[in-house]
C-alpha cells in the first residue's frame, strides 16, 4: 500500500516537471564582446596569435564576428566545461597564467567596449554537431514562454526538424539558458553560404509540413531575433 501511495506522489510530481532533466554537468559558455569599431581588426589579430594560450586550458567550441543582426563591430564565442567547478579550476588557472595576461588580455581589455555571458546546456535531444565542411553560421535567439520543455519542448523540436528534412540547413545544437534571461532557446544552424541560407528559407516558406510544424511553435513564442556570423580563421567550428 506504502509502495502504491508513493508511486502515486512520483507520477503527480512528474507531471509538474518542466521538462527533460539535466543530468549532464557539461555546459556551454555564451560569451558576446562589443569591440570599439577601431579596434576590431587589432583584437583579432591579437587572438589569432594568442588563443592557443586559452584553448590549453579549457575547450573553445568556436569563434564568430557577426556580420549581420543587432549591433556592429561583435563577437561571439563559445566554450565548453565539464561542470561549474571545472569553469572556476580553468578561470583561476588563467588569472595566474602570466603569458595569456600580459599577451592577450591586457591588450585586449581597452578594445572591448561591453562584455556579456550566459550558461547555457544542450537541450536533451540535441547534441552538439560537426558541419560537413566549412560555411556560414546563424545563431537564432528564441524567447519562450514560461514552462520549460515540457511546455514548448516537442512542438520546438517539430519546428526543428520539419526545416532540417528539407536539406537547406543543418543544426549544429540547440541550447537553454540556465544563467541569463531564463526560458531562452538558442539554435545554431549551418549553411553553406548566407544566399544557400536564403534561398533554403524561402524554400521552407512554401513547404506545409514547415508551415504547420512553425505555426504550432510560435504560440509559445514571445519573441525572436537573430545573427549571421562569420568564423574567425581560429575557430573550431569553420
Amino acid at each position: 500500500m506504502l509502495y502504491l501511495h508513493l508511486s502515486y506522489l512520483l507520477q503527480v510530481c512528474s507531471s509538474f516537471a518542466t521538462g527533460p532533466r539535466q543530468y549532464d554537468g557539461t555546459f556551454y559558455e555564451f560569451r558576446t564582446y562589443y569591440l570599439k569599431p577601431s579596434n576590431m581588426n587589432a583584437f583579432m589579430e591579437n587572438l589569432k596569435k594568442n588563443i592557443h594560450l586559452r584553448t590549453s586550458y579549457s575547450e573553445l567550441v568556436g569563434f564568430w564576428s557577426v556580420e549581420f543582426g543587432g549591433r556592429m563591430n561583435k563577437v561571439f564565442h563559445i566554450w565548453k566545461y565539464d561542470n561549474f567547478a571545472h569553469r572556476a579550476e580553468v578561470r583561476k588557472a588563467l588569472a595566474n597564467c602570466k603569458e595569456w595576461q600580459e599577451q592577450s588580455i591586457i591588450p585586449n581589455l581597452a578594445r572591448i567596449d561591453k562584455q556579456e555571458t550566459e550558461i547555457t546546456y544542450l537541450i536533451p535531444w540535441s547534441k552538439l554537431e560537426k558541419p560537413p565542411k566549412e560555411g556560414v553560421y546563424e545563431l537564432a535567439v528564441f524567447q519562450m514562454k514560461p514552462g520549460g520543455p515540457a511546455l514548448w519542448g516537442d512542438a520546438f523540436e517539430r519546428a526543428i526538424n520539419a526545416h532540417v528534412n528539407l536539406g537547406y540547413t543543418k543544426v549544429v545544437g540547440v541550447f537553454h539558458t540556465e544563467y541569463g534571461e531564463l526560458n531562452r532557446v538558442h539554435v545554431l544552424w549551418w549553411n553553406e553560404s548566407a544566399d544557400s541560407r536564403a534561398a533554403g528559407r524561402h524554400k521552407s516558406h512554401e513547404d506545409p509540413r514547415v508551415v504547420a510544424a512553425v505555426r504550432e511553435s510560435v504560440s509559445y513564442l514571445v519573441s525572436q531575433q537573430n545573427m549571421l556570423l562569420i568564423p574567425a580563421s581560429f575557430s573550431p567550428l569553420k
